[in-house]
């Protein structure tokens, strides 16, 4: 009996203990649910985080390239103006030669007809001075004449 006594307190304890047991198991299984929903909305906010990410990637990869395509055709802009500019500066150094080698050529053309009116001047001149030379010649003959008839009549 008393052996059965013993026997059911042990049984009684192992029952308390298993109920225990059981009690603990379900607050572990409920923490363990808990985590695992916790685990799960990680998961997902992962997930949507992954999603993001790749948008984004995207998003910067055509950023990129279109920064790029962007650079390139200021490049090509620039390099254009650029040609551009160094055509016009060639023109207006070829425009500026000619100019110079023309106002040379009428500096040489004016030159050439100061010295040839300053030479039919001189001409002129000198012939001007012949000619009065002549006149006072004749004045003089003139006058001699006159005097000469005046004398003889």
């Amino acid at each position: 009996q008393e052996e059965k006594k013993q026997l059911t307190l042990k049984v009684e304890e192992l029952e308390r203990k298993l109920e225990t047991m059981n009690a603990q198991n379900i607050e572990f299984l409920q923490v363990i649910a808990k985590r695992e929903e916790s685990i799960h909305q990680c998961q997902l906010r992962l997930e949507e985080k992954t999603r993001e990410c790749s948008s984004l990637a995207r998003q910067l990869e055509m950023a990129i390239e279109d920064a790029k395509r962007q650079v390139e055709q200021t490049r090509e802009r620039a390099s254009s103006r650029e040609r551009a500019a160094q055509s016009k500066m060639l023109d207006l150094e070829t425009q500026l030669s000619r100019n110079k080698t023309e106002l040379n050529q009428l500096r040489r053309s004016k030159e050439d007809a100061e010295r040839r009116y300053e030479s039919r001047l001189q001409d002129l001149k000198d012939r001007l001075e012949q000619s009065e030379s002549t006149n006072r010649s004749m004045q003089n003959y003139v006058q001699f004449l006159k005097s000469s008839y005046d004398n003889v009549f």
